[in-house]
């Protein structure tokens, strides 16, 4: 059994990440750090978890732990994963794993044999496998476009994300979704993105943020991400010969199945459409259960501290896009 420890109380981790990881089949949420002790104690006994400690250096202390899992603020990221590695912890870490991609190159430094996984859960769920195998299988064709959208409407200005130095923001925050399904369905890095960008005049955060990422040989990925529009999200996966849509791509709900459809009409939708349907799962449990299989030497890391370096390169080409206003390639002198 892989033991777990979880990094501070925060609402991710006690609402989503710990109740899933604690249906896992091979681990153990064992242990809670929160800078408050009592508040660290109270949400230990909320979720039946043995151990609560009143620092982050506390639980990274305990011998029995293998396993960190860091939810904290964006920019306590990277600090906190280098301390849990030296500490001899693997780590799994929450999306954006960096402020930029020099802050992530940090991680390059860490011991090859701990192993440091940024959280994108729908890697793990079956409806991305299952939309891959359909574009590897040919039957969309030729893979030319994939669309997406993702937004929230969230304007506290207390509320982290919509703090700048925090790593808030539409393209921090939710972005990098659209970003790693264009990897993830192409197989492939972009070789080039161009960004268009509206910030919140109060807060400076971009609250509307497109962009579009070449990746050559005529393949696109466009999106648009907002943390003050409307509630929605979607994925399509556009080929010569049919599409593909995924309906709730990225918070898929954990108790409901969910929808793939395929598309093989004309522009205006009077072909047939199939439809998939995808039993109910969590996706937070099965990215636990993966990454605990990795730690007992079971299964190869998918992706690892490389993966998240070159997520932050293509975040930091879009952000230099937008003072630009040009296309920009990946990666830059640090």
């Amino acid at each position: 059994m892989v033991r777990w420890g979880v990094l501070s109380t925060a609402r991710i981790g006690r609402e989503k990440v710990i109740p899933a990881l604690q249906k896992a089949k091979n681990l153990e949420v064992a242990a809670i750090a929160s800078r408050d002790e009592e508040n660290a104690q109270k949400v230990a006994a909320e979720l039946g978890i043995g151990k609560a400690y009143g620092s982050y250096e506390a639980l990274l202390a305990d011998p029995d732990i293998d396993v960190i899992y860091n939810p904290l603020p964006n920019h306590m990221h990277v600090p906190m994963t280098v301390e849990a590695v030296k500490a001899g912890k693997h780590v799994l870490c929450e999306k954006p794993i960096a402020l930029d991609a020099k802050e992530a190159r940090l991680l390059r430094d860490m011991p090859s044999d701990r192993f440091v996984m940024e959280a994108f859960m729908v890697r793990a769920h079956p409806q991305w496998q299952r939309a891959l195998e359909i574009v590897e299988s040919g039957e969309l064709g030729k893979l030319q476009s994939i669309q997406a959208f993702f937004s929230y409407n969230n304007q506290d200005p207390d509320n982290i994300r919509n703090k700048p130095a925090f790593g808030g923001g539409a393209l921090m925050d939710v972005g990098c979704y659209p970003i790693v399904a264009g990897r993830y369905f192409y197989n492939a890095e972009p070789e080039r993105v161009v960004s268009l960008i509206d910030r919140d005049k109060n807060f400076g955060t971009d609250r509307l943020t497109s962009a579009m990422m070449d990746f050559g040989e005529g393949r696109q990925a466009q999106f648009t991400v907002s943390t003050q529009s409307a509630p929605y999200q979607r994925i399509n996966l556009v080929g010569t010969a049919k599409r593909l849509e995924i309906l709730i791509p990225f918070n898929a709900p954990a108790g409901a199945e969910t929808i793939l459809r395929l598309d093989s009409g004309t522009a205006l939708g009077d072909g047939g459409l199939e439809v998939e349907r995808i039993p109910a799962c969590d996706q937070y449990t099965l990215q636990g259960e993966l990454f605990s299989r990795v730690v007992r030497g079971e299964e190869k890391l998918p992706y690892g501290v490389d993966d998240a370096i070159q997520m932050m390169d293509i975040i930091d080409a879009m952000f230099r896009s937008e003072r630009s206003g040009s296309w920009e390639t990946i990666g830059s002198p640090d």
